[in-house]
């Protein structure tokens, strides 16, 4: 006498598929930044501040020649555009520690999701304010004279939506990283965030700088994505930075994926 045994399939080996797995996880890490708006309209506040205070001061500091011929306004918006990715993903792993904390992580995943689609839904969660926030700083510039290309700022943005992908899936990585260990977080994230800031010639140009620090600019990704974006918002399409820029917002997003892939592989054991 035979008998058949019913082998019930893992539940590892249920999937569904990668895209359908990649729109639910955005989609649910959206529908929580329209839940709390004020967070992202109080992320405005301080590249308002830096646009309304810093610019003046390069206007009384700086020659015609430093800025690129440009006013100080147009020449500052789009390094001011950059910080908001900059600032905005750079903290994604901060969210991530709080639902490691409350156990929100590892709801997600007892379910049969997707693990890569976990990470690739939510940084591209990120480009959504990114780009609302830019499009709203870039408005507010324009009663004080700033002038930019519609298309170039339709290409800085897109540059600039692939570099945060990238540095977003870097910080997620980071949070997973720093599993009850908040403080390593945002020891790593404060080293490294103000020295790209600074040597990609974001608030100030770097050509009268030390030699030292025009070197490290060259080795710094963010450098040749303000370039771009600058050249972008201008209006200069085919000047040669925008297509380095577009080549260094694609190798971050790259490694970011590849590196945050592999951690959430590791973190779901």
């Amino acid at each position: 006498m035979s008998v058949s045994v019913a082998v019930r399939p893992e539940v590892d080996t249920v999937r569904t598929g990668f895209v359908r797995d990649t729109v639910t996880i955005f989609l649910r890490e959206f529908q929580l930044v329209l839940r709390d708006p004020f967070s992202l309209i109080f992320s405005l506040l301080q590249p308002l501040v830096f646009l309304g205070l810093f610019a003046p001061l390069l206007a009384g500091s700086l020659s015609s020649d430093q800025l690129g011929g440009e006013s100080p306004l147009t020449w500052f918006l789009p390094g001011v555009v950059v910080m908001i990715a900059l600032f905005g993903t750079g903290s994604t792993g901060a969210n991530l520690l709080y639902e490691l904390m409350t156990g929100s992580y590892e709801r997600v995943l007892a379910t049969p999701v997707s693990r890569p689609a976990i990470l690739v839904g939510r940084a591209l969660k990120e480009l959504a304010p990114l780009v609302v926030q830019a499009v709203i700083i870039t408005l507010a510039a324009l009663p004080f004279g700033v002038t930019f290309s519609p298309a170039g700022v339709v290409v800085g943005l897109a540059i600039l939506g692939v570099f945060g992908v990238g540095l977003g899936a870097l910080s997620y990585a980071l949070g997973l990283a720093s599993r009850n260990r908040e403080w390593l977080f945002w020891g790593v994230q404060q080293t490294l965030i103000f020295p790209l800031l600074i040597l990609s010639g974001m608030m100030l140009p770097l050509e009268s700088g030390p030699g030292w620090m025009q070197a490290a600019a060259t080795v710094n990704p963010l450098t040749y994505v303000v370039n771009a974006e600058r050249a972008a918002f201008t209006g200069a399409l085919t000047d040669p930075s925008i297509l380095h820029g577009a080549i260094a917002a694609a190798l971050t997003c790259a490694l970011g994926l590849v590196v945050g892939v592999r951690a959430v592989l590791r973190s779901a054991g």
